[in-house]
């Protein structure tokens, strides 16, 4: 049987995978089991930041490995320590907890939170407000704080203590605030997931304005966001004199191997004691090591460069014929085209260009390492396809 045949028979159909079976790459560069290449316009959904066999970051990942790969957090490591310790100042949160993901990244949040509203405010102030169209991850507390009922199918009932509004209406969200015992706002700057679709300056302020008001805990969720993906080291920090309580992120951290981490300001520091919360793996040396590798590599020059690869990307695809719209922030880019975007996918595929949805849109999500020649041709592509 082929890899192909064994994932079908083994493997839980849980996956609508495409027709490719990749079998190695380097930087944006992806080659299949028949050798052919493609430019890879995903990084494994914003996981892969420097790309595909990254040679500085297998070069820390490896370091470590040799030494040793886990120890329990019953005992200190220098990679997570210093890794939390750059967080900390890229940021100024004060604390750090680790995880393997995003959804836990995100479930270490919302106990946080309700944590803090229950302790400050009562016990009936558990509710946690979230945007509809936002995506939290698929435990089921996240999946609960997801504001997506196609997500909550086959699953109910959903856990109590989620009150979803739209994004982008201030007026709704106050009035959700002033109703409700609300002890949180939980919220995406671009929901990805939802369709690439940015929050207004105008809105990720009433959100601080109501939260500083109420005495709310405000979480960023910068699960798909973070890491450098929108041209700064966070997607928060794109918007004017904001600083949440609480941020969660993952994919990117660790550029490839599994890691989340929710971050903690002065307000939410010293919310968690000592066997309140946990994680088996969270914080491995390993991971840590390779994230630091990539924290260390996130400088204001190379996110500049993201700028300016999203921003060519941006005008290129503006007005093309069959475009209808982009929109996104960074290197976080949906199109909104003619055609259906499944069959944007696949024609693309068929033309060497891997492409991801979002919604019933095409989702760009390449390495930030990516090389403006690769851009080029890739949108190039792009644009043949649609038009």
């Amino acid at each position: 049987m082929n890899v192909k045949e064994l994932d079908g028979k083994y493997v839980a159909n849980t996956y609508k995978r495409f027709p490719v079976e990749i079998v190695s790459g380097k930087g944006a560069s992806l080659t299949d089991e028949a050798g052919k290449k493609y430019i890879d316009m995903g990084a494994g959904i914003a996981v892969n930041t420097f790309g595909m066999a990254d040679d500085e970051w297998i070069g820390a990942v490896t370091a470590q490995l040799a030494k040793f790969q886990h120890t329990s957090n019953l005992y200190y490591t220098e990679p997570c320590a210093k890794l939390a310790k750059m967080l900390c100042e890229r940021t100024g949160m004060k604390n750090v907890f680790f995880s393997n993901s995003g959804a836990e990244a995100n479930e270490c949040a919302i106990k946080a939170a309700r944590e803090y509203g229950i302790t400050k405010k009562g016990e009936e102030y558990y509710n946690i407000i979230t945007l509809e169209n936002s995506f939290h991850g698929r435990t089921m507390a996240t999946l609960s704080a997801t504001g997506q009922a196609v997500f909550h199918e086959h699953f109910g009932p959903m856990l109590a203590g989620f009150i979803h509004t739209p994004a982008n209406d201030c007026e709704a969200l106050e009035k959700a605030v002033a109703e409700n015992k609300v002890c949180a706002i939980m919220f995406e700057c671009v929901q990805g997931e939802g369709g690439v679709m940015p929050l207004t300056k105008e809105f990720v302020a009433k959100i601080f304005e109501l939260a500083k008001k109420y005495d709310l805990v405000t979480i960023a969720d910068e699960v798909q966001t973070g890491n450098g993906r929108t041209g700064k080291l966070y997607a928060y920090m794109n918007f004017d004199n904001i600083v949440p309580d609480i941020v969660s992120t993952a994919k990117g951290l660790a550029a490839g191997l599994p890691m989340g981490a929710t971050l903690f300001g002065e307000k939410t520091a010293d919310i968690y004691k000592p066997g309140m919360h946990g994680s088996t793996f969270g914080g491995n040396p390993v991971c840590a090591a390779g994230a630091v590798n990539v924290i260390s590599r996130l400088t204001e020059d190379f996110l500049s460069e993201v700028s300016a690869k999203a921003e060519y990307i941006k005008n290129a695809l503006e007005g093309a014929k069959g475009i209808k719209t982009v929109s996104g922030m960074g290197l976080m880019i949906g199109l909104e085209t003619e055609k259906e975007a499944a069959q944007v996918v696949a024609e693309a595929m068929e033309r060497g260009v891997l492409l991801l949805t979002a919604k019933k849109k095409v989702r760009l999500l390449p390495p930030l390492s990516i090389t403006f020649e690769e851009i080029k041709k890739a949108v190039e592509v792009i644009k043949e396809v649609c038009a």
